[in-house]
């Protein structure tokens, strides 16, 4: 009792001392008691009371742990160092090897071309010795004294054979010294027979008597670079120039011109002689490299070569070895090295040096020798030195080619003789290095560098909430160890501790069977008809084309069309990729035919993704061209390897096609696919990673299933390179789409990236060179394209259709652009008086064109508006554009839909009858100005109506604050107060957009579009009128244009003036144009619809959720809907029709409206309920951020 006492005593004082716990665990008589300091230590954590050893082992795990760390931290400082360095190794080894394959590829071809042209040069001129020698037995003619007839004719065949274009050939016979007197007699009664020749062949204006009198009777040269023509005084034989083409004459002093007949090539020509020896000595043609001179029509700076051809006095073929054959002249051909390097290249590879080397020295001066060096830029080759001046650094890298090596031919050749061995040698350019070797090699070891960074940071931050944790849990085992120790005897402790747990295995999973799909049996026997067992057929489609052509013209669709399939035909000719044919949007080709080839699906996977690349780059540039939405389409492309049945089925309208099963699920891999996203078969990668390219592949995370095969496993191809360092943010201001946020895409793009990690880590980093082959196929030009956000692309298209139409008003005008000061008042008074809407008036009186005006209208493409109203059009525009406010609907981009449905309707007006009742509703009838003026209410011979229409468009939302009317009548915005509680956003639109517009900044803009008072204020109330229809729910406006619209078509005013009649139709027709384009998504493809009808409702179920709305529009927005086409749509396309002046659009109009209307019964609520969901998903995403 008393041990208890104490103890209980004891435990008393310790609580009361310490905060301690204790536990007192019961043996027998004894009690071992286990005493828990819970006072906090410094580091915020439990002290436990342990013992020595164990807080050694404790100090001793901690010491261990934090060695580790350093280790850790340690092998990762060494891990990233090394993975940046081969990173960095890697990269650049692949530029490098690129850069070295791309230089080995140009510079073989470029060697292996001069040599082909060289070879056919030298076969030329021995054709054309063999021609002389023939021709001068036939005639008896005597060495030297020998005459070719029609020699300008015969060296210009001479030329074309030799391949290399026009130069300077002559014919120089070896004259002895015993006849030179001789053949200076011959010279001057045979130089006026051939002169009369040359001159009819070379159809000159010269006359044999002017190139007589510009010859130089004998033989000479000129002493000492003088202008002084010395006869040649020489014991040994001369070889003066005979007859030469083309016949030029030559400067001999500034004012003194000569013909080089009787020009002494051995002693004149300072490399002539040894020349001569050699071909004496080999009896072969010889080529020197020893001239450098000036071009005479560029005034550049090129390099001569001289090729002396020897021609023997007998036909029959010479045996060079020995002694029998006689030398009696040579041919002498003069070579521009600038046009042999010329059209060797393509235009876009320059910086590849040239370098000409001799091994014969041809002479002292500086203008000969035995190197030149030229740069090839494109097709254009520029001379540099005559000495060889490429970098030292390239000469491993070197690419040589021997033009002409003819050896001797005689083996007692004289050793102070030099027979001249010509080669070519190319080398890089720094230029040419740096289109390969870029900084990417950096950028990926930075990379590497901060991905470590950032990890080492996370770790950091993981290791010190694992270390808390850890203390926590050490703090638990520490205490369970403690117990254990004093409860448990050592034996049965080490037993509970290290006990045998059986470590079960998972069993293998079976491999899954892939699906065998068989063999496509063959179709009969065709008459042209084959089986081509591998090949790759490639289906590509153009996802949103349908919805998107919807909203086009025909031409607007195949603009699109052709330069989209324009741009897939030249990289299927470069990539050697069969064409098949086009069905509808869809682009079908096929690798492997008709040509067979083992890299089929290589080839068809890189045509693939150079056209996905190509894709996004047009679309880019077009949508300033084509209009919104442009951008947005994208491409589905499917590819499948196997065999097909290819031939020709005769009949009408013959052509090749594909048949079989390769191509049925060639197009089922495009349909099951995902946009900008290339799809292809178990079959297609196989083969892939059979040519070591697996890498570009990964498995699609889910099978597919395939009508006739059941469940595929397919792939997608990595496309990532193809966008390699772009970089896109979206502006602040840009509109963000309802597609933008759609859950396909962000899964796709996430799959994407995280499959391709995964497969870069099991494939290896390295890329190969030919991953980016074939991404620079086309040359459209899109700098700065894709930079511009969606608002700038749509303010450009929106420049160039107004510019359109400027020119077209300036052209109605002859093209009249005077200063518009005079008229500072009017504009001054414009809109001064009172509110917007008061200016309305039912009737706006058109301006009318005389018929001889109509017919001698200047042409829109004979006038220019000029640069600075241009860059006013592009300002105002932006300016304009920046007055949108960023609502779902009420946008920017919501305008510019409305422009082009404006646009639309005002090409499709067609010719009506006298009675304005429809006189043709053919599209097919062309109709010219002056029919148009008659019969469409003058909307269209006027272009100073059709923009002020296409403006209106563009302004009628200006700063729309996203609620209605009614609700800023309700809020007693300022705004209401103003406009006096009518159509206030509409008239706000135009006072804002009118005080831009007439600011000073914009007089040049001002000009091209009125340049009277009258057309200033026809203008200003073609905007009002217009804007102020865009209001389609204040009903008393309603009422009263529909009103008018009866009395301008029922013949309520029967008896008023025609003029007056047509401006009235005219009038209402703008209106209900401008209306019909306000709501065009409803009258458009059922996408169209759906996505603006969806953006509507955010903007109206956002202004509810802000307050600004009484009723909640989810709840009647599917009725709502079906009763906004049945009162307001449908009518409006109705009596777009019944006016009978928009042709075919008003009954497309009418038809799709009727055909969303059906979608919508059958659809729209679950489409309402999808709505919701996605306004709580986007408003939760919202909050979470």
């Amino acid at each position: 009792m008393m041990k208890d006492s104490k103890s209980i005593s004891s435990r008393s004082q310790m609580e009361s001392d310490s905060n301690s716990v204790e536990l007192s665990i019961g043996n027998g008589t004894m009690y071992e008691t286990v005493t828990i300091f819970e006072n906090s230590s410094n580091d915020g954590t439990a002290s436990i009371d342990l013992p020595e050893e164990t807080r050694k082992v404790t100090r001793r795990e901690d010491t261990f742990i934090g060695r580790v760390r350093l280790l850790v931290v340690f092998v990762l400082v060494v891990a990233v160092t090394s993975v940046a360095i081969v990173a960095f190794l890697l990269v650049t080894e692949q530029e490098q090897e690129e850069f070295e394959n791309e230089f080995n590829g140009h510079a073989s071809e470029a060697a292996a071309i001069v040599s082909q042209n060289i070879e056919k040069l030298f076969q030329a001129l021995d054709s054309a010795s063999v021609m002389i020698s023939s021709e001068a037995s036939a005639q008896n003619e005597t060495w030297p004294f020998v005459t070719i007839d029609h020699w300008s004719m015969k060296a210009d065949r001479i030329f074309k054979l030799g391949g290399i274009g026009q130069s300077t050939l002559a014919l120089a016979p070896i004259v002895q010294q015993q006849i030179v007197n001789d053949w200076t007699t011959y010279v001057e009664q045979q130089a006026p027979v051939w002169y009369e020749g040359s001159i009819n062949l070379e159809d000159s204006n010269k006359t044999v008597d002017e190139l007589v009198s510009k010859t130089i009777p004998y033989v000479h040269t000129y002493a000492n670079n003088s202008f002084v023509a010395t006869p040649v005084e020489r014991n040994g034989p001369v070889v003066p120039i005979w007859q030469s083409h083309p016949l030029r004459m030559g400067k001999i002093s500034p004012s003194m011109e000569a013909l080089p007949t009787n020009y002494d090539i051995l002693q004149g020509l300072g490399r002539g002689m040894p020349l001569i020896e050699a071909v004496n000595a080999t009896l072969r043609p010889v080529i020197s490299l020893s001239y450098v001179g000036v071009n005479e029509s560029t005034r550049e700076n090129i390099a001569r070569s001289t090729i002396m051809q020897p021609i023997f006095e007998e036909v029959e073929e010479v045996d060079i070895e020995g002694k029998d054959a006689k030398l009696v002249a040579v041919l002498w051909w003069q070579i521009d090295w600038s046009v042999v390097f010329s059209n060797l290249l393509e235009q876009d590879v320059t910086g590849i040096i040239a370098v000409l080397r001799s091994s014969c020295q041809s002479g002292s001066s500086q203008e000969h020798t035995s190197e030149v060096t030229y740069r090839i830029n494109g097709q254009r080759a520029i001379f540099l030195a005559n000495e060889d001046i490429h970098s030292e650094k390239f000469d491993k890298m070197e690419i040589s080619q021997v033009l002409a090596d003819l050896g001797s031919g005689k083996a007692n050749l004289q050793s102070q003789i030099c027979v001249p061995k010509v080669t070519l040698h190319l080398y890089p350019t720094n230029d040419f290095q740096k289109t390969f070797v870029t900084q990417e090699a950096l950028y990926y070891a930075a990379v590497v560098v901060f991905i470590f960074c950032f990890t080492s940071v996370v770790f950091i931050i993981y290791d010190f909430l694992v270390s808390q944790r850890q203390r926590i849990v050490m703090d638990r085992i520490m205490r369970q160890e403690k117990i254990v120790s004093d409860v448990f005897p050592s034996a049965i402790r080490d037993r509970l501790y290290n006990g045998n747990i059986d470590d079960g295995q998972n069993p293998n999973q079976d491999d899954l069977l892939n699906a065998d799909f068989g063999t496509s049996h063959m179709i009969g026997s065709a008459p042209l008809a084959d089986l081509f067992p591998n090949t790759s057929v490639i289906f590509a489609d153009i996802v949103g084309f349908t919805a998107w052509s919807s909203q086009r013209e025909p031409s607007q669709v195949f603009v699109l069309l052709e330069t989209i399939y324009n741009a897939f035909d030249k990289i299927a000719y470069r990539h050697g990729v069969f064409k098949v044919e086009t069905v509808g949007d869809c682009y079908v080709a096929a690798a492997g035919l008709p040509e067979p080839n083992e890299e089929h699906a290589v080839v068809a996977c890189r045509f693939a993704r150079s056209c996905l690349k190509k894709m996004k780059d047009i679309t880019l540039k077009l949508e300033m061209s084509l209009g919104p939405d442009t951008a947005d389409l994208a491409m589905r492309i499917g590819i499948h390897s196997g065999q097909v049945t290819a031939g020709v089925l005769r009949g009408e309208r013959s052509r090749f096609q594909l048949f079989g099963d390769t191509m049925n699920t060639a197009a089922r891999m495009e349909h099951t696919g995902e946009r900008n996203r290339i799809q292809v078969t178990e079959a297609t990668a196989a083969l892939l990673k059979e040519a070591g390219l697996g890498r570009w592949v990964f498995p699609r995370s889910t099978t597919i299933f395939v009508k006739g095969k059941g469940n595929m496993q397919t792939y997608w191809m990595k496309t990532l390179r193809a966008n390699k360092g772009r970089k896109k943010s979206r502006p602040k201001n840009e509109i963000i789409s309802v597609e933008d946020t759609a859950k396909t895409e962000e899964t796709a793009k996430t799959e994407e990236t995280s499959e391709e990690t995964s497969d870069t880590r099991s494939e290896g980093s390295r890329s190969d060179p030919s991953d980016t082959e074939g991404e620079d196929d086309l040359d459209y030009d899109i700098d700065g394209v894709e930079e511009m956000t969606k608002i700038d692309r749509l303010v450009e298209w929106n420049v160039e259709n107004l510019s359109t139409l400027l020119q077209q008003i300036i052209a109605s005008r002859g093209g009249v652009v005077q200063s518009i000061d005079g008229l500072k008042e009017a504009e001054a008074k414009v809109g001064g008086n009172g509110t917007v809407l008061e200016e309305f008036i039912p009737i706006i009186h058109l301006k009318r064109f005389e018929e001889d005006e109509l017919r001698n209208r200047l042409r829109p493409t004979e006038v220019d508006i000029g640069e600075a109203a241009r860059t006013q059009l592009r300002s105002l525009l932006s300016g304009i554009a920046s007055l949108y406010q960023n609502n779902p609907f009420h946008n920017y981009e919501h305008a510019s839909h409305v422009t082009a449905s404006v646009q639309k309707l005002l090409s499709r007006i067609v010719k009506v009858g006298e009675g304005n009742g429809l006189e043709s509703n053919s599209p097919d009838q062309a109709l010219d100005l002056v029919d148009l003026a008659g019969h469409s209410y003058g909307i269209t011979s006027d272009p100073l109506t059709q923009f002020a229409v296409v403006f209106s468009a563009i302004i009628h939302d200006a700063d729309h604050p996203g609620v209605p009317n009614s609700q800023l009548v309700k809020e007693n915005a300022r705004s209401a107060q103003i406009y006096k509680n009518k159509s206030v956003a509409e008239q706000n639109s135009v006072d804002l957009a009118w005080e831009i517009f007439m600011q000073d900044e914009y007089k040049d803009l001002r000009a091209c579009i009125y340049q009277t008072e009258e057309d200033l204020h026809r203008f200003r109330q073609l905007v009002v009128n217009t804007v102020m229809a865009t209001d389609i729910v204040d009903k008393e406006l309603q009422a009263l244009r529909k009103k008018r619209w009866d009395a301008a078509f029922s013949g309520t005013f029967l008896y008023e003036p025609s003029s007056i009649s047509v401006d009235r139709k005219a009038t209402i027709v703008i209106e209900h144009l401008i209306q019909a384009s306000d709501v065009s998504h409803t009258m458009q493809h059922w996408h169209i619809y759906k996505t603006w009808n969806e953006k509507f409702f955010m903007e109206c179920y956002g202004a509810f959720k802000a307050g600004r709305a009484d009723v909640d529009p989810s709840i009647n927005w599917y009725t709502g809907e079906i009763g906004f086409f049945d009162f307001y749509v449908i009518p409006l396309a109705k009596k777009l029709d019944d006016c009978g002046v928009f042709g075919v659009s008003s009954e497309e109009y009418l038809n799709y409206a009727k055909t969303n209307r059906e979608e919508w019964v059958r659809e729209g609520e679950n489409i309402v309920k999808g709505f919701l969901e996605k306004f709580e998903e986007k408003m939760a995403k919202k909050e979470g951020n």
